[in-house]
């Protein structure tokens, strides 16, 4: 599934400690969705993946996403602030801004793509974490 996509525009938010999220477009020019299932980075503990969901009351909350994202065949995949993402947890150094974090997707088919991307200043959304029961680390 990695040989068909790319990514473009891919940037994490900067941070002292904690967790920073991803963001970016995905590429798909294959015949067949691409499913990412799991990420990884030498700069966090764990990664997931995440969406922001409005609750009852419409409060946005961010949390894990259950059953990944999918890349469409000959589409795209937004990952973008409100939305779906990439969290890095338990920084294991900061991130400062224009430096550059690296980390891996992970494809239902086990398959990789490497990912660099350029570390910016964003005070995120105004989202609450709630973290759930399910990890895609």
């Amino acid at each position: 599934m990695a040989a068909g996509v790319t990514v473009n525009d891919q940037w994490a938010s900067a941070a002292d400690a904690g967790m920073a999220a991803m963001f970016g477009t995905f590429s798909n020019t294959g015949r067949h969705d691409a499913h990412i299932v799991a990420a990884h980075s030498p700069a966090a503990g764990r990664v997931e993946i995440h969406e922001v969901v409005a609750d009852e009351g419409g409060t946005m909350k961010m949390q894990p996403k259950s059953g990944g994202l999918t890349v469409p065949a000959e589409g795209t995949h937004d990952l973008a602030p409100g939305g779906d993402h990439l969290m890095l947890m338990d920084l294991r150094q900061p991130l400062r801004p224009g430096a550059e974090v690296t980390l891996t997707v992970v494809f239902e088919d086990g398959s990789e793509l490497p990912v660099t991307a350029q570390i910016r200043d964003f005070a995120g959304g105004h989202e609450d974490y709630q973290p759930g029961s399910q990890s895609h680390a």
